[in-house]
């Protein structure tokens, strides 16, 4: 496979800025700067981010950073939230949160984007995390989903692929999805 083939070009019309500093101009004039909007819950995808479109891997890598700081106990935000519990099982936590963020800026690094890799930690673990199929396919399924919207060329692109990879850091392994990602996103019951 090529590497035009493996590192696909998702760059939008103005999404270099994005790419390179993690943030989107306010205003063209102002020149003042916010965080991208932040949609839904955390997600420290499964999936190899080849996959993801230029927003999904910057939120990916935004994502990871703050999962790092939290698992280094830095901030009390997000300190319950279920998609730390995989990383939290690991002998060294930290580790497997760098070695994750590794393999996003790697990604990055093949698209031609810069993503400042000083911010990850030193120590990186390196070995795999075991992680299920059930997991990997209701990823997949959801970041088909979002990427029919936001990226059709992309949805186009990978919407081919029965059997996605995973991300460098995870082992895929037989089960279903999760316990953690069905109780954080399962239907609330309705007060009768």
């Amino acid at each position: 496979m090529s590497d035009r083939q493996r590192c696909p070009r998702f760059l939008a019309a103005g999404d270099a800025h994005v790419l390179q500093t993690g943030f989107r101009k306010q205003s063209s004039q102002g020149g003042h700067f916010v965080h991208p909007p932040h949609v839904g819950p955390m997600r420290l995808w499964t999936l190899h981010p080849r996959y993801l479109d230029s927003k999904g891997l910057v939120a990916a890598w935004r994502e990871a950073l703050l999962a790092q700081k939290v698992l280094a106990g830095g901030t009390k935000g997000y300190r319950h939230h279920p998609q730390l519990s995989r990383f939290r099982a690991q002998p060294d936590p930290p580790g497997a949160i760098a070695a994750y963020l590794a393999g996003l800026a790697d990604e990055a690094q093949c698209r031609g984007y810069h993503f400042d890799t000083a911010k990850i930690s030193r120590q990186k673990i390196t070995g795999q995390i075991p992680e299920t199929a059930g997991q990997l396919l209701h990823e997949w399924l959801h970041l088909q989903a979002k990427l029919r919207v936001r990226a059709p060329q992309a949805a186009r692109q990978f919407g081919v692929v029965p059997m996605p990879e995973p991300h460098p850091l995870f082992r895929i392994i037989p089960g279903d999805v999760r316990e953690w990602e069905r109780g954080a996103f399962a239907p609330q019951p309705r007060p009768e």
